[in-house]
Formats: C-alpha cells, structure tokens, sequence
C-alpha cells in the first residue's frame, strides 16, 4: 500500500512560497507558486479524477485544497500554506487539461490579476 507521501511527488523538495506581503499580482504569485510546486497540480488532478470517476458530477476546488492539506500535514513535518487566492487558477487549469471536467468545476470571472 502507498503512503500519502508516495501520492504528492515532490512533497518536500518544493515546498517554497512567495511571502503573503509580496506586492506582485495573485497572478504572478500563483505562476511563481506553481513553477515552484508543480507537484501540486499534479496532486489536485489525481484528487479530482479519483472523485470524479466515483461517478459525482460536480467538484469544489476548496474541497480538493483541503484534501490536499490534510494529506499534506500527515506526510510531512512543517507548516504548508496553500493560498486559497489560487483556487480559481487551479481550477482553471485543470479544465485546460481537461475539458470533460469543464460542468464539473464552478468557474467565475477572475476579479483581480
């Protein structure tokens, strides 16, 4: 049987983050987040095709965040911050590679850069 640390690749390695304080867009904080953590999406993808081939229709990236979270805490030591600021762009990018999950994801209008 696989640990939860076999499941999230890179768990460590790439767990850097760009300070809260940091005056650059949500965007371009979540581009430097995700060049840094690729494993995350990865992970979020894992997450929500296991969910969805469990036949639900409809999946919340918040709660992928914090599956992510809690799977996250039980593999590692340290503190891990997700920011929920990235939720949409999570969101968005697992319906770029995956257009079938597109009525699966909520996806408003971006509000801020």
């Amino acid at each position: 049987m696989a640990s939860v640390q076999d499941e999230i690749p890179g768990l460590v390695i790439y767990a850097v983050l760009q300070p809260d304080h940091d005056e650059s867009s949500i965007q371009a904080r979540f581009e430097e987040f995700h060049r840094l953590n690729p494993w995350v999406l990865a992970a979020l993808e894992k997450l929500a095709a296991d969910y969805l081939q469990q036949g639900a229709t409809r999946v919340g990236v918040g709660m992928l965040f914090e599956v992510l979270r809690y799977q996250y805490a039980l593999a590692t030591r340290g503190d891990f911050r997700l920011n929920n600021s990235y939720r949409s762009r999570y969101a968005r990018l697992l319906i770029q590679r995956h257009p079938q999950w597109e009525s699966a994801f909520e996806v408003r209008a971006l509000r801020a850069d």
